[in-house]
């Protein structure tokens, strides 16, 4: 052993054994020796001595082992605090992941990610669509071999620049056969690993050739980072360039698709529980409608992966026509009338484009009609941007449909500027309140007040409210104590097929 270690485990018990050989070299001297009183006197000072010393050192051991003791409970304490927060963290993160997920896969933005080695290891579901591939045909797969070499050489240069820690935005314009030049709005975001080195990049690509921006053959972006896409140079398949092409110039192809949905009923309906928040038992509870379209693998894309092509091609007023028909058919079937859903009601989202068909009042009528359902079992609504953008229009709808019996609701109140007395003028039976607003009503004392203010405002004018993105039974909780009336949300419902509502309220 150690003569330093053996040392350090002795030395507590060295005093102690001081003291007894100090005690006992003292009782002999007294009892065996004829020594003086001095020397009698100096042993028991020295042993007197020995005691203090060893009684010192067990006091400071004692106060060290409390100290100790203490900075340990502490050091206990903050562990399990940040023990708690991390798991509290993860927990939030592995709830918000779906709804970002969602959100990520019905952007009409194209996004990917690549690694350093310019390998695809994210793709969403717009960059799929607009590529023609599947999954397993991205995945792993280099920048070059997907898009092409021809258009990949277009940007390998702010690729490179990108992999270097730069962001860099640039478009790319293709050209047609008809001469016509489509601009694509590119932009490389890199990123950053803890340390700070670069370990990939995101691709986000956008579809900025609206009507307006179609440029003829002879125009110039006057743009330096602007670069013509040539046709492939047949040396390998352009993929990217094929897509595109065959995107921007399929636009009958693309009307066809949706009207062929529409008419295979290739569109599936589900629907979103809004829960009352009052304790009275007869208070029914509501549903709002959403549309999916069955894709090619018999999954269901969300909106955002059709609307925009619907609302670009004026195809809308047919398909709010189509989610009309079904929803009443659907309602005159299962008989949701009576029994225990007596006086839910059906949300419908009204496009633009709907709201300045003169026709659609009329065939709303028609189709109660033939069906016998109550005109009060059905609510449009309209959001916020549409009653700013056409607020004459939006009155002139909201009062047809008013007079067929139906309510109305508006959207996004909060964050799209709607005063109240647009509301007053549109005679709205229900107001959602954006989930902008509902997300921080906890942590934010200003949106709680914003959110108390509405409800009060909209019970004076008579106007029941509605909680947006409600996601937590706290917020359930804090949204009672503002007197909102109904609440929207993964805490209360997710979207569900509407052919699963029978006659039991969820």
């Amino acid at each position: 052993m150690n003569p330093r270690k053996l040392f350090r485990t002795i030395k507590p018990f060295l005093a102690a054994v001081a003291v007894i050989a100090t005690s006992a070299v003292l009782v002999f001297t007294i009892y065996f020796t004829e020594l003086g009183l001095p020397w009698t006197a100096f042993l028991t000072g020295i042993l007197v001595a020995a005691i203090l010393a060893m009684a010192t050192r067990t006091s400071n051991t004692e106060w060290l082992v409390m100290r100790r003791t203490a900075q340990l409970a502490s050091t206990k304490g903050k562990l399990e605090d940040e023990t708690r927060l991390r798991k509290s963290a993860e927990e939030k993160v592995a709830a918000e992941k779906p709804r970002l997920r969602l959100i990520d896969e019905a952007l009409s933005v194209m996004i990917a990610l690549v690694d350093t080695n310019l390998c695809y290891q994210y793709h969403n579901r717009a960059f799929r669509n607009w590529m023609h591939l599947k999954p397993e045909q991205i995945n792993g797969q280099t920048m070059r071999k997907v898009l092409g070499g021809t258009v990949y050489a277009t940007m390998e240069n702010a690729v490179r620049q990108s992999l270097g820690g730069q962001a860099i935005r640039y478009t790319l314009t293709q050209t047609m056969p008809n001469g016509a030049t489509y601009p694509l709005s590119i932009e490389h975001v890199p990123q950053f690993a803890g340390d700070g080195k670069v370990t990939g990049l995101y691709f986000l690509a956008a579809d900025v050739a609206e009507q307006g921006n179609v440029l003829p053959k002879s125009t110039s972006h006057g743009m330096a980072a602007t670069n013509n896409i040539a046709q492939g140079d047949g040396s390998e398949q352009d993929m990217f360039v094929h897509a595109f092409t065959e995107q921007m110039s399929g636009k009958k192809d693309a009307v066809n698709r949706i009207m062929a949905a529409i008419e295979k009923d290739e569109f599936h309906l589900f629907c979103q529980l809004i829960s009352p928040l009052s304790a009275n038992p007869a208070e029914a509870g509501h549903y709002e409608t959403l549309v999916r379209l069955q894709g090619e693998e018999d999954d269901m894309m969300p909106p955002g992966a059709f609307f925009p092509l619907a609302e670009k091609h004026g195809l809308m007023p047919h398909l709010d026509r189509w989610v009309v028909q079904h929803v009443v058919e659907w309602i005159s079937n299962k008989n949701l009338q009576g029994a225990q859903h007596k006086g839910s009601i059906f949300f419908i989202n009204i496009a633009n484009d709907t709201m300045n068909d003169p026709e659609f009042p009329k065939f709303l009528q028609e189709q109660l009609l033939k069906y016998g359902v109550s005109s009060a079992a059905l609510c449009f609504e309209i959001t916020g941007v549409a009653a700013l953008s056409n607020s004459s229009g939006t009155i002139q709808f909201a009062k047809q449909v008013r007079q067929c019996g139906c309510h109305i609701a508006l959207s996004g109140f909060g964050r799209d500027g709607v005063s109240f007395e647009l509301l007053c003028n549109l005679k709205v039976d229900f107001l959602k309140i954006d989930g902008s607003i509902i997300l921080h009503v906890l942590s934010d004392p200003i949106y709680s007040a914003k959110v108390s203010v509405i409800s009060q405002v909209a019970k004076k004018i008579g106007i029941k409210t509605i909680a947006e993105l409600v996601e937590s039974k706290s917020v359930v909780s804090k949204l009672r104590e503002l007197h909102v009336d109904f609440a929207q949300g993964f805490e209360i419902s997710r979207p569900r097929p509407l052919v699963e509502i029978g006659l039991k309220t969820p």
